[in-house]
């Protein structure tokens, strides 16, 4: 599905976009181009309908993490505030392991590396914006090329740590900036929408349990050129996109 700005979410779409429910939490398939939260100019945004996941407890759940406006895929929320306290423990501690597809214009020169490049506020005016700094906060990011051609690359992210736009600075800074970004990269194409998908999340919530592997799908904007770039991966065998792990 994809959203328009002018189109808000229904609680029937929203509740079509659960990839995993138990007890404690919610994963959902968040969709490019909304925002998780209210930003200080309004507007839609996913947070706003979190009434619809309530499923008979007496609150909605809230947001454990976060994800771009423009970022697809996995999004955790914690059900009631002792999930929350424990999901945010987590994610600080880095226990919770996220993988992230780009689609990156130009291609590395290795199969697989680790940018390690900190990171800090491009300046007071521009929000969030960041930059790499060496007086910035540490900030670590795992790459593996899954698929390549002559322009492009599919890369498989996994952030060590959780800073702000981690992943679309560090490739950026690397060379291989992610196809679509109107901030780090060069000016997308007309209609060109960012290619970083939240492909997996995987949560060791339960004790003396395997942890929880929760993957979401492609979106529509990322499917035709993932699979042009991925038919033959790296190793020469076909590889397969994410699908939907519903429980």
């Amino acid at each position: 599905m994809s959203l328009q700005q002018s189109h808000e979410m229904t609680p029937e779409e929203l509740q079509a976009r659960l990839l995993y429910r138990d007890a404690l939490i919610l994963v959902i398939d968040k969709p490019a181009g909304i925002a998780v939260h209210r930003g200080p100019k309004g507007g839609d945004n996913l947070e706003a309908h979190f009434e619809a996941l309530r499923f008979g407890l007496p609150r909605s759940p809230a947001l454990a993490h976060r994800l771009d406006r423009e970022t697809s895929g996995c999004l955790v929320l914690g059900r009631h505030r002792k999930a929350l306290v424990q999901l945010g423990l987590m994610f600080k501690q880095g226990k919770i392991g996220k993988t992230y597809w780009a689609v990156v214009t130009g291609c590395p020169a290795e199969q697989e590396g680790l940018i390690d490049l900190p990171l800090a506020r491009l300046d007071a005016t521009r929000g969030w914006w960041m930059k790499v700094d060496p007086l910035g906060q540490k900030a670590q990011t795992r790459w593996k090329i899954l698929g390549r051609d002559e322009s492009c690359a599919l890369l498989a992210l996994t952030p060590l740590t959780g800073r702000t736009h981690q992943l679309r600075v560090h490739c950026a800074a690397m060379g291989f900036s992610i196809l679509g970004d109107p901030i780090y990269g060069s000016a997308p194409g007309e209609g060109e929408r960012l290619h970083l998908h939240a492909s997996a999340i995987e949560i060791p919530l339960y004790k003396n349990k395997e942890p929880l592997k929760i993957e979401a799908p492609l979106p529509p904007h990322m499917q035709a050129r993932v699979m042009s770039l991925i038919g033959t991966g790296v190793s020469g065998q076909a590889t397969q996109p994410p699908d939907v792990v519903a429980q």
